[in-house]
């Protein structure tokens, strides 16, 4: 590994970063996506971080690619599913966050198209049963303002939002 520019490392005392060559990342970034998914715009962020030379990254991504440690689209497939049902994240948000993965925009529309829309606007719900509980407003317009912050927050469409917020404080 060669040596690059010195850092401190919080304590008071420098010491050397390495930086990798091409093949040093490739290995690393398989033993990497092995064990966890990760994006084009992933990789290419490690590779910066590791100071693997410009030249290289691209050469290095390509063979990932071609021996299917990534996947772009298996990877957004798996992002959604994971924030979509666990997470209760809205389209938007997910969208969002898959763009500054670097994941590319026809792979997220998709993905995104793929989505329960009923289910969503179930864990939307259900979200928002809870937060209200937690919620404290002087008057229902107050309320509403706060529910209505909370799921925008959360990724979902205005629209979905203010129905749900509607069904819940109507019921």
């Amino acid at each position: 590994m060669r040596k690059c520019v010195t850092e401190r490392d919080g304590v008071g005392t420098p010491h050397e970063r390495k930086t990798k060559s091409g093949s040093e990342a490739l290995q690393s970034l398989m033993r990497l996506c092995a064990r966890a998914e990760k994006s084009s715009g992933d990789a290419m962020r490690l590779m910066r971080t590791w100071g693997v030379p410009e030249t290289e990254r691209q050469g290095v991504l390509k063979r990932l690619i071609e021996q299917r440690y990534i996947d772009d689209t298996r990877y957004a497939e798996a992002y959604t599913r994971e924030k979509s049902q666990l997470a209760g994240w809205g389209a938007r948000k997910i969208a969002m966050h898959l763009r500054q993965k670097g994941v590319a925009s026809n792979i997220i529309t998709t993905t995104l198209a793929h989505l329960d829309t009923d289910e969503m606007e179930s864990k939307l719900k259900d979200k928002l049963h809870r937060k209200l509980r937690s919620t404290k407003a002087a008057t229902d317009y107050e309320l509403k303002g706060k529910l209505l912050r909370y799921a925008l927050g959360l990724g979902y469409e205005y629209d979905v939002c203010v129905s749900v917020i509607d069904k819940i404080l109507n019921a």
